[in-house]
């Protein structure tokens, strides 16, 4: 049994914060998926289209991310949330590379709800994965890095044991978190926020689990972690 949690004093910061959550055993990353492929052209081109003239900041989703990057002490400018910045790439070309099944899953969820949505391996936590603030016991691999970066107390991270797999919460992922061709056991969190797109949070996860369940033949299980149950125990 694996166990994902949000610390509670998370919540007295981010008093609406909310994760819902997929577990997908069983997905073979090995091989393309011409329908993920089609999904990601798909979600990539609808946003586009959608908001070429937006101010990307200003759609509700990415602003809650901003207005919690303040709340928490980071500057959004300096260190822009993942939504945003993916929102901004798709803005400006239209379109995204395909990398993996996983990968492009997550993408075409988070452009088409419009939320931040992670993939960590499960097969590489170190027991339990966590979102709490950081120690300067735990540590960090940036992407394509070699050497370790210690943490600084008091940042907002996913972590498991003391490897960091995200830095300041959604902006960051890791060396160590990157998924591979050999990824077949994965948790997908997607990040919101009850009073602004907490239904957006549910349907999103919903329907990811459909699609896992039915056209990957899947084992799936869902979970949804607020301030009122910060724990999402799995198998």
């Amino acid at each position: 049994m694996k166990r994902f949690s949000v610390e509670n004093t998370v919540f007295e910061q981010l008093p609406d914060y909310c994760v819902g959550v997929v577990v997908a055993r069983g997905l073979d990353n090995h091989s393309r998926s011409e329908a993920v492929s089609r999904m990601l052209d798909q979600a990539a081109a609808d946003f586009a289209q959608a908001n070429r003239e937006a101010n990307v900041r200003e759609l509700p989703g990415v602003k809650a991310c901003r207005d919690a990057f303040l709340a928490l002490g980071m500057n959004p400018n300096k260190f822009m949330c993942s939504i945003e910045s993916l929102m901004k790439r798709v803005q400006k070309s239209g379109a995204l590379p395909h990398i993996n099944t996983v990968v492009d899953l997550g993408n075409a969820f988070s452009l088409t709800y419009q939320l931040p949505m992670g993939a960590h391996d499960v097969d590489k936590l170190e027991g339990d994965i966590q979102i709490r603030f950081s120690t300067p016991e735990d540590h960090f691999l940036p992407m394509g890095e070699e050497a370790m970066e210690t943490m600084p107390a008091g940042e907002l991270v996913y972590v498991s044991g003391h490897t960091v797999k995200t830095r300041r919460w959604i902006w960051r992922q890791s060396e160590d978190g990157k998924i591979t061709g050999d990824t077949s056991h994965v948790l997908f969190p997607i990040d919101g926020f009850r009073n602004v797109n907490g239904a957006d949070v549910l349907t999103a996860r919903d329907a990811l689990a459909r699609l896992l369940e039915q056209d990957f033949g899947c084992q799936v299980v869902t979970g949804y972690v607020d301030s009122g149950n910060n724990v999402f125990d799995f198998e």
